[in-house]
């Protein structure tokens, strides 16, 4: 009779991410798009809120013996036409607009996600009257009234602002929320919370929203750029940040038509701009790939 060796207890292995989510997390890996722009987006960050450190230069502080110099080594980006330095400037303008973006993307899509899951789950004369709503607001020319009403609102600074973005930019994604509320209502997970009596506001919450937030966070991470973009037209045709406040988009008004003869005072609040919308974009895609169930690309 052989005797039997006892065996040495083999080591716990380390939790490995199951299912879908081990499916987004590889689709992550290979998605170069989500890397390389979640790098420039944390590089223009840092470079917003760590950069004015680097200079020495107040963003509104005037120096009339350095008007309009090109780039040097005292002033990076050069100055403008009443020698404010136009690097500080410009990582000031770059910060105002990130946290508008933020702002915005933020306050509009959770907007759109509690109105459209709303709308969706308790259907009826609620559903009614929240895509009525959605209808009249898409009926009004957003860029318009923001237009008409921002400098009545002078006094309340750029939150208000920020606001009346908000409100102007969670119309579309509240309906594709409700139509995604409308299949996931007569689910059996959601048709059991209701039969054990859970609150419908709270099915909303735990049921409905979680099983579209993938389709939130990507409008999130496009919303940002798309509102950095809006918030640089508005301020461009001066209804957005006022002086002696600057963004982007006071930067580029104020550089245009010195573009030619001087081109720092343009190209490099322009390129900024460029640069972080591309980098959204990349983000974006990359995240609709990986979070899409029904995408089959893993990202190039």
């Amino acid at each position: 009779m052989t005797a039997v060796l006892p065996t040495a207890p083999a080591e716990p292995r380390p939790a490995v991410p199951t299912g879908r989510l081990r499916l987004v997390l590889a689709r992550l890996r290979a998605a170069r798009g989500v890397l390389v722009g979640g790098a420039i987006v944390l590089l223009l960050f840092a470079l917003a809120f760590l950069g004015p450190y680097l200079t020495p230069y107040d963003y509104a502080a005037p120096d009339y013996t350095a008007i309009r110099q090109p780039p040097s080594a005292a002033h990076w980006f050069g100055t403008n036409g009443i020698g404010q330095d136009v690097f500080a400037q410009t990582l000031r303008g770059l910060q105002k607009s990130l946290v508008i973006g933020l702002l915005v993307a933020l306050l509009s899509t959770g907007l759109a996600g509690l109105v459209g899951a709303c709308a969706g789950y308790f259907g009826g004369w609620t559903d009614r009257v929240l895509i009525f709503l959605v209808d009249l607001l898409l009926i009004f020319p957003s860029f318009l009234v923001i237009a008409i009403v921002s400098p009545k609102l002078r006094g309340a600074g750029w939150p208000a602002f920020v606001l009346l973005l908000a409100l102007f930019n969670w119309m579309v994604t509240a309906r594709v929320v409700r139509s995604m509320a409308l299949s996931l209502r007569d689910r059996e997970f959601v048709r059991a919370a209701r039969y054990m009596g859970v609150a419908p506001l709270r099915i909303v919450l735990r049921h409905i929203l979680p099983n579209v937030s993938s389709f939130l966070i990507i409008d999130a991470t496009l919303a940002v750029g798309g509102a950095v973009m809006s918030e640089t037209a508005l301020s461009y045709f001066g209804f957005g940040v006022r002086p002696p406040d600057v963004s982007l988009g006071t930067l580029l008004a104020a550089g245009t038509d010195q573009a030619p003869v001087f081109p720092w005072l343009f190209y490099f609040a322009a390129g900024l701009l460029v640069l972080f919308v591309l980098a959204v974009n990349l983000i974006g895609d990359g995240l609709r790939d990986a979070l899409d169930p029904t995408s089959d690309r893993s990202g190039t």
